[in-house]
């Protein structure tokens, strides 16, 4: 109810306002069943954006810290959160990890669209960066089908540190579903996993034109820091390699 109420009466109609956008490919989403809507993340903005021009639910792993604040304005972010279809995600490892995967799995099991960042968080210069595995595991394990997503423009309407969100165009490309069948069984094979995570983010660089970086988002935003604090990383560097304390070159997209 809160959902509705969110998407259709406060939220969406003034995001459709002050923010249009152009969509393309949405007849690529199911109009029932579990699947994975599989998208680049380059704002906040991402989770707000896409869910509007999606006829159905789409539920969002987040943060476990959108969900733990304490005081008024916790439980207040809390109830969002919760009411824009977001469920919890500790991703500092272990069995709370886990506990959060097998969320997912059964949630498609159970005929709902899940919107996952492969990436892990948000780029840190707008450019695509290497998948987490966890995403083919949902996949191998519910037998539902993905379906690359790609925002264009939304880190100009939220950029990376800004509280404002400006007036921008922003464009969404839903492309068409990748069948992972082939693999069926072969869940926990990494060798797999991996394999059908890189035929995502290739997906998802051809959809989006973004330029693809063989690097988590996560360990770029750490050289990233580092660089701007003139502080030089230890980052080990195989024999012959280019020098791994800084990004590295780029795959066009």
């Amino acid at each position: 109810m809160l959902y509705r109420f969110m998407k259709y009466v406060l939220l969406g109609p003034l995001l459709r306002l002050f923010w249009p956008a152009k969509v393309t490919g949405v007849e690529h989403v199911p109009d029932r069943g579990g699947a994975i809507l599989a998208s680049n993340h380059l704002a906040v903005a991402d989770s707000f954006f896409m869910p509007l021009y999606v006829r159905r639910r789409v539920t969002f792993p987040a943060k476990q810290e959108y969900f733990t604040e304490k005081g008024l304005k916790g439980r207040l972010k809390k109830w969002f959160f919760t009411g824009v279809g977001q469920f919890p995600i500790d991703r500092s490892g272990g069995s709370a990890a886990q506990a959060a995967l097998d969320t997912a799995i059964r949630l498609v099991r159970e005929g709902h669209l899940l919107g996952i960042y492969p990436e892990g968080t948000r780029s840190p210069d707008g450019r695509l960066y290497k998948g987490k595995t966890g995403v083919a595991r949902i996949a191998l394990e519910s037998r539902a089908p993905v379906i690359p997503v790609a925002m264009v423009g939304t880190d100009r309407v939220n950029p990376i540190g800004s509280r404002m969100w400006w007036p921008r165009r922003i464009e969404i490309r839903f492309g068409k579903p990748l069948d992972f069948s082939r693999y069926e069984g072969l869940s926990g094979d990494r060798f797999v996993e991996r394999s059908i995570t890189d035929e995502i983010m290739y997906a998802l660089m051809e959809l989006s034109g973004q330029e693809y970086v063989d690097i988590y988002a996560a360990k770029a935003k750490e050289l990233l820091a580092a660089e701007a604090a003139g502080v030089r990383p230890a980052v080990p560097v195989q024999p012959g390699a280019r020098d791994a304390t800084r990004l590295p070159e780029t795959k066009a997209g």
